[in-house]
């Protein structure tokens, strides 16, 4: 495996690895930012029918956008960070 392919990979690992971070963390949020605005946590699949529809889809849709945004967040950063470094290593000093 040549340096490039090396770094290319080693550039998709950090970018998955920073992609679960950020998506871990963005539900936390959501979680914690539910609970603070309604008093409880949000509806989860394990529930047994105590929330409505509209909490149901509410809670779905935030957590979703929040957690796919991070996600891209976190990929592009990533994906950034790791040119800046092969910019870097291949400039001559």
């Amino acid at each position: 495996m040549n340096d490039e392919q090396q770094e290319s990979m080693l550039a998709k690992v950090a970018g998955t690895v920073a992609a679960l971070a950020a998506a871990w963390v963005a539900h936390k949020l959501i979680n914690a930012a539910w609970k603070a605005a309604s008093g409880h946590q949000p509806p989860t699949p394990d529930d047994e029918g105590d929330s409505g529809l509209g909490e149901l889809m509410a809670a779905a849709a935030a957590t979703g956008a929040v957690v796919a945004v991070s996600r891209v967040l976190a990929t592009r950063g990533t994906k950034t960070f790791a040119s800046r470094v092969n910019r870097n290593r291949l400039t001559p000093s």
